[in-house]
């Protein structure tokens, strides 16, 4: 893996519905157009479809779903686009073109259709991954929910984790907390609202718009507010942004004016050239580093292959989990460990101790009821001088007596004995504090095993032993 990578797959999902005015099979065609553009086609493959008919072949699945179901397929998502971008000069077309259709096979699990188009144009190659949103065998619709983004930019990480390719390191947000993709930034600084525009509006020329109000409705459809001032002074507001930027060569460069993209429209001039940001230089993670060169020196034959093939997939694994923890050296690996088992312990022991308090104070309860009841019966027996006859007559009503009284003895050791109602009070908050305790344990044992494993894989992969018995197992 590069050192201090800060890139992968940038990786965003995108779903596409029926454009107003356009059938659905016009719709695919007009987004599989751009996707299969010779011009910027570097590689392509496909599962379960042909590129070249993806429109028809999707809509046959959907017509089929909906005979057999009888479901409208007209609702929701037509299908759903993936994109994943990589760091400039690290991967090839071919390669780039594999690893997206592992990231597609492995999103999909290999129920949906999908094409992969890898594109060359631009500093950094990217792919256009588009699958069906109906399921090949008319099983299900694919619907998308709440962190999809996150999810898949986690299994677009691990897959190129897993091909010794660089990830971004901390992914940044915009104000509306969507990740931006690496078409629009690189690093950690965000492009700013011109540079969004200047984007906005390639893409849209790209589309090869029919004229100027073509424009502005592709830019509408791209998230971009339209604004028509005085005079026919065109601005647009960006998602999130609080000023609109205005459409003129003294705002957004050379060859941004209304008149300029009129001309390109028309076919007259070419799009005009992006102005560059600045960029942020990678930052080095030490201990990423550290277990590449591990890796790299060997430790015989069988180190070799288990490296090779087993511990791949578990050094990403460990890989994702310290850069989404921020652990970016050995001991505050080591810390962060320590401290979710410590962590775990205190819980397991504030929960032993309100389980047995609570078993106590119900035990006490009990006890009172029953002391309540059979008190009478021992008054009886009093009064009749310990007689054999009333002890034969009631000798289960004393015993439960006598075991009543030992019992409250035992648990209050010579305090006072509560009323009935404090004492039900107290369970229910013992109750409810052994809930909240045991929901906080749970993930805190998940925590700690996560931790425990991470930690046992990166040791393993450092060569670093410990002999001592982990506190995980003390249990």
């Amino acid at each position: 893996m590069p050192e201090g990578g800060i890139s992968t797959a940038t990786t965003y999902i995108r779903p596409y519905k029926t454009v107003a005015g356009k059938s659905a099979i016009q719709t695919m065609e007009d987004r599989f157009t751009y996707g299969l553009n010779p011009e910027k086609l570097g590689a392509v493959s496909s599962y379960l479809c042909d590129p070249n008919t993806a429109p028809a072949e999707f809509l046959l699945v959907k017509s089929q779903y909906h005979a057999e179901t009888g479901r409208a397929v007209s609702r929701g998502a037509l299908f759903f686009q993936i994109r994943q971008a990589f760091l400039p000069g690290e991967v090839m077309a071919e390669e780039a073109n594999r690893i997206g259709y592992e990231t597609a096979m492995r999103w999909t699990k290999g129920k949906y259709q999908f094409f992969v188009c890898t594109h060359t144009d631009k500093a950094h190659i990217h792919n256009h991954i588009y699958f069906n949103a109906t399921a090949f065998d008319r099983s299900r619709k694919f619907h998308n929910f709440i962190g999809s983004s996150f999810a898949l930019r986690r299994l677009s990480d691990r897959v190129c984790i897993e091909h010794e390719l660089s990830v971004i390191q901390n992914p940044c947000q915009h104000s509306k907390g969507r990740f931006l993709h690496y078409g629009q930034w690189i690093g950690e600084k965000p492009p700013s609202a011109k540079q969004r525009v200047r984007l906005a509006i390639l893409a849209a020329l790209e589309k090869k718009p029919t004229d100027f109000a073509d424009f502005l409705r592709l830019m509408e459809e791209s998230g971009f507010a339209v604004k028509q001032g005085r005079g026919g002074v065109i601005s647009f507001l960006a998602p999130g942004q609080e000023k609109p930027t205005r459409l003129r060569a003294s705002t957004l460069g050379a060859g941004f004016d209304p008149e300029d993209i009129k001309a390109v429209i028309a076919g007259e001039r070419p799009l005009p050239e992006l102005p560059e940001e600045p960029t942020v230089p990678p930052r080095r993670v030490n201990l990423i580093i550290d277990i590449q060169e591990r890796m790299a020196q060997g430790k015989g034959p069988a180190y070799e292959r288990w490296a090779k093939v087993y511990n791949l997939k578990q050094m990403a694994a460990a890989l994702q989990y310290l850069q989404e923890h921020h652990l970016t050296d050995y001991a505050a690996l080591t810390a962060s460990t320590e401290a979710a088992v410590d962590h775990f312990h205190k819980l397991s022991d504030e929960l032993r101790t309100t389980e047995e308090a609570l078993s106590k104070t119900s035990e006490l309860m009990a006890a009172t009821v029953d002391y309540a009841k059979t008190r009478p019966v021992f008054d009886g027996y009093k009064a009749a001088r310990y007689s054999k006859k009333y002890l034969a007559q009631h000798e289960a009503e004393l015993a439960t007596y006598r075991a009543a009284k030992d019992t409250m003895n035992t648990i209050l050791n010579g305090a006072k004995l509560p009323k009935i109602e404090a004492l039900k009070k107290s369970r229910r908050e013992l109750a409810g504090q052994k809930k909240e305790l045991y929901a906080e344990y749970r993930e805190a044992q998940r925590q700690m095993r996560e931790a425990v494993a991470i930690k046992a894989n990166i040791d393993h992969l450092l060569g670093i032993t410990d002999e001592r018995e982990n506190k995980a197992q003390e249990r």
